[in-house]
């Protein structure tokens, strides 16, 4: 009886235990399970990665072969430098320590300095550099007027190396182009583009050799476009194109590209003292005046043989209180007429001192500048109708444009 109760107290403890240790193993053999689970992802060492994945290899060998394609600038200069020129030009002039006759004829001068009167030269070579760009096969190339303002002898250098002497065909001054002829030889040439649509900001590349470092490069954007000679202190019929691309002595004549290569306009020197600024002409106008040279050697420009100044309040209040001037105007806007030329064609065609111009072939009048460009894209004989406002009233003229005199009268 003792016996059968001892064991009965043994018992319960080992189903208990027995119990636990069956738990254990059904736990494990369920951690084990559910980490050998085929959802479960494996993470594999780098190095076997590299092993079973040939492909990648080669897609990472493949990338590393592309080159890094060039800037735009790199494309726009490779397309169009070889085509950019330097240009010398010399021209002989009369020295200017000439010595009087009457020292000269001084027995005393002539015994102290005759010496070194006989070594003075008379005349000296003056030398200059610019730019230039070939537009065509035959050989015409576009510069600046003043680059070859009165050469004896021009000197075209190309990029190649090639030194060929040059002939001037012609210069315009009023606005700074002219154009240089070399005898063709498998020349390379620029391509063309258009100044019509550009916009501030858009991308500017000028080429030229300022300061005489030959094919220089700078790069910019486009700061103002229409910028008139009034503005910008010159005496040309030129609406300017602006950028801040460094443009130096040197640069003169030479092409401002757009992003694409192509020519928009003939950078130009001539404003002095204009720091982080540069000034293009248009290659609209550019090539107008060219093609007038190669043809011809000269421009033919429209006249109409007044001058004018744009209406204000400043200068509507000057006029009216001048009584020398005899002018009185009501117009708040538009453009005075100060002065009618003689038998020119405005005289001819009714115009007259004090008149106020409003309208140019239907086009709104506000400046004088304006007028000067709508005529300077005439042709001699056209016909320009103008409106003008004269002493409160309407006034239609028709003018016939003539051409610009060598010089305006007095």
């Amino acid at each position: 009886m003792r016996d059968s109760n001892k064991k009965s107290r043994y018992k319960q403890p080992l189903i208990y235990a027995s119990m636990l240790l069956l738990g254990v193993i059904l736990g494990a053999w369920a951690v084990v399970s559910g980490v050998r689970s085929p959802n479960t992802t494996v993470i594999t060492p780098v190095s076997q990665v590299a092993s079973i994945s040939p492909a990648i290899a080669q897609d990472s060998d493949r990338v590393k072969s592309i080159s890094v394609p060039r800037n735009y600038v790199v494309e726009a200069v490779n397309r169009t430098g070889p085509a950019v020129v330097r240009i010398n030009a010399s021209r002989t002039v009369a020295s200017n320590q000439q010595i009087p006759q009457e020292f000269m004829d001084d027995p005393m001068f002539r015994q102290f300095f005759g010496d070194q009167l006989r070594r003075m030269p008379k005349e000296r070579v003056e030398r200059g550099t610019g730019s230039g760009f070939i537009i065509n096969k035959e050989g015409d190339i576009i510069t600046n007027a003043h680059v070859v303002s009165g050469a004896d002898k021009v000197t075209v250098i190309l990029k190649d190396g090639r030194q060929i002497e040059g002939k001037v065909l012609g210069s315009d001054e009023l606005t700074d182009i002219a154009v240089v002829q070399v005898k063709p030889d498998n020349l390379p040439t620029v391509s063309i583009g258009s100044s019509q649509n550009l916009q501030p900001g858009d991308w500017a590349i000028a080429i030229g050799n300022p300061l005489g470092l030959d094919n220089t490069v700078t790069a910019g954007i486009i700061s103002a476009i229409g910028r008139n000679s009034g503005q910008i202190g010159v005496d040309k019929r030129v609406s300017f194109i602006q950028t801040d691309a460094a443009i130096n002595p040197g640069n003169s004549g030479g092409p401002l590209l757009n992003q694409n290569g192509e020519v928009i306009g003939v950078n130009t020197a001539i404003i002095q003292g204009a720091q982080g600024l540069g000034f293009a002409i248009p290659i609209e106008t550019a090539q107008r005046i060219a093609k007038q040279i190669i043809a011809s050697g000269k421009v033919s420009r429209a006249y109409l043989g007044i001058q004018m100044v744009t209406v204000d309040a400043n200068v509507k209040k000057q006029v009216n209180q001048d009584t020398e001037f005899g002018i009185k105007i009501d117009e708040d806007k538009g453009v005075l007429i100060t002065r009618v030329v003689d038998d020119s064609p405005a005289a001819k065609a009714g115009a007259k001192r004090g008149d106020v111009i409003t309208k140019f072939n239907d086009k709104e009048i506000l400046t004088a500048d304006q007028v000067t460009q709508l005529v300077e894209d005439r042709a001699v004989g056209d016909k320009i109708n103008m409106e003008v406002k004269r002493n409160g009233q309407t006034v239609a003229l028709s003018v016939e444009t003539a051409q610009f005199p060598q010089k305006f009268p007095n």
